[in-house]
């Protein structure tokens, strides 16, 4: 019986006798040996009871058997919930009670605190450590791998992924075994994956980027990856030498350029440098085609989407866009409050749809039907126009959606912990650019008639219950916030107001 995300991706590993990941330490893993670790993360699952359709929530840091077990999800049927390991206990409350997830596997340092969580959800904790250590670790060495992969029909959910709204609370986008399928597939063709080609990865594979954008298309293609924890400089250099391709967030790039012994020789033999997640500066597209002769493809995606557009391998890689359409996909700009579609050149709402497109938010069927037209079309949140090249421009965030090296921030979340504070009246949060991580967030507070603000002390008392990369770098005072006629903060004024914060 057919599972296609199996069948396509995980399945060729089979008796693979050559290297898959290459990891730190100087070892490898065959296609073989990782296939075995999949049906052993599988026959636990399996084991532990949980049944096609049950959701598994992940938060471990990086390593083989971390993404072994998206593949011991696919072939056990499980529905796959990766989570941000920044995530606070009280954050990872609010996922698994919405998810219903079975079971969450968490680092062993992390477990004391997610013990209650867990419990007053009605989920089943499991350690599972970088290292390879802890109790569900024990589980798959006890289990008996799944012979074969559960049957699973092309629309079944494959994933749920979290993307939090501008009211604050967390959406769940659905991801089928077609949507995950339907993107490797095309992103191999397009960006011209070989089982020749080596991926240099040290993204986190808790997010759709490291997950499934850079391992499905590998998987997809034959080839392997060179596995790092996570983003050192020290570590891209060394095993540059070793691969074809990179994929990174725009922090990977500038980093990289700060560095005086990342030189032209040492990414000669290179293939392919990719970016994503956020807006790569034009000066740094100028600093690294000087600096090496390679011009970075940027691209253009969404978690509710996987890729939607791209820069062309082969052609002109415009710095300022994100390319064309990739092959399945439609892209039209429309006019944001009546849906009806633009010429080009004129700046409007991104709409996509194709076979890419998450099947709907999962619980909400208000919000599903909100951003997701009955003919298929997704509303983006993105603002953006076509030139005449047919080249897409993402100009805005309908959303105020913050992206800071790599990571999405939504200004709501923060704001509702900073007016919580001691003193505060109300505040904004805003993204203003930085040298390093893109974007970073700035929140700009009002202090209460009379009150003294200790801004240390806020930003530690934030650290308490929030996950590091969505704390403000910096809290700016403002006696009162810029409004217009109708009430509403007008935070393009304070962008611009604050546009140098971090780069004087």
């Amino acid at each position: 019986m057919p599972n296609p995300l199996y069948d396509a991706l995980f399945a060729p590993l089979k008796g693979r006798a050559t290297s898959f990941l290459h990891l730190p330490d100087g070892t490898s893993l065959t296609g073989d040996a990782f296939h075995t670790l999949c049906a052993q993360a599988a026959g636990a699952l399996v084991a532990l009871g949980l049944k096609p359709g049950d959701r598994l929530a992940v938060q471990v840091e990086k390593s083989p058997q971390a993404l072994a077990l998206y593949g011991g999800a696919v072939i056990a049927g499980v529905v796959f919930l990766p989570l941000n390991t920044a995530y606070t206990p009280d954050e990872v409350d609010y996922f698994l009670s919405d998810a219903g997830a079975s079971l969450l596997l968490a680092d062993g340092a992390g477990e004391a605190a997610l013990a209650p969580v867990a419990a007053r959800c009605g989920t089943r904790l499991m350690a599972l450590n970088a290292d390879g250590s802890g109790s569900f670790a024990k589980a798959m060495a006890q289990a008996t791998p799944l012979a074969g992969p559960v049957p699973r029909e092309a629309d079944d959910l494959a994933a749920l992924l979290y993307t939090s709204g501008t009211t604050g609370r967390s959406k769940g986008a659905m991801l089928t075994q077609a949507n995950l399928l339907s993107n490797a597939e095309v992103l191999v063709e397009t960006w011209r994956f070989t089982e020749s080609d080596v991926l240099l990865h040290a993204l986190p594979i808790f997010h759709t980027h490291g997950l499934f954008v850079a391992t499905n298309t590998l998987l997809m293609a034959g080839g392997a990856m060179i596995w790092l924890p996570k983003l050192d400089i020290e570590a891209l250099i060394r095993h540059l030498p070793q691969a074809t391709s990179l994929m990174g967030v725009p922090t990977f790039y500038t980093r990289l350029l700060a560095d005086p012994r990342f030189l032209r020789p040492l990414v000669a033999h290179m293939r392919l440098f990719i970016s994503g997640s956020a807006p790569l500066l034009a000066e740094t597209h100028t600093a690294f085609e000087a600096r090496t002769g390679h011009r970075i493809l940027e691209r253009y995606g969404m978690t509710e989407t996987n890729m939607n557009t791209s820069n062309p391998y082969a052609g002109e890689r415009r710095a300022g866009t994100v390319g064309f359409a990739l092959p399945g996909v439609e892209l039209k700009v429309t006019n944001p409050e009546t849906g009806a579609e633009l010429p080009q050149g004129a700046v409007g709402m991104i709409e996509v749809r194709g076979p890419n497109v998450f099947a709907g938010y999962w619980q909400m069927p208000e919000k599903t039907a909100a951003e997701l037209r009955a003919d298929g079309f997704f509303i983006t949140g993105d603002l953006g126009m076509v030139d005449a090249d047919g080249y897409v421009h993402i100009v805005g965030r309908q959303k105020d959606l913050i992206i800071a090296g790599g990571y999405n921030i939504y200004p709501k979340e923060v704001e509702l912990a900073l007016d919580e504070a001691e003193g505060v009246l109300e505040s904004a949060v805003i993204g203003v650019p930085h040298p390093d991580l893109g974007e970073a967030v700035l929140g700009v507070i009002v202090p209460k008639p009379g009150a003294a603000l200790d801004t240390d002390a806020i930003l530690r008392d934030l650290a308490a219950g929030m996950a590091r990369f969505k704390l403000p770098r910096a809290l700016a005072v403002l006696p009162e916030l810029p409004r217009n006629t109708m009430g509403k903060v007008q935070k393009n004024l304070l962008r611009e107001q604050f546009k140098g914060w971090f780069t004087r």
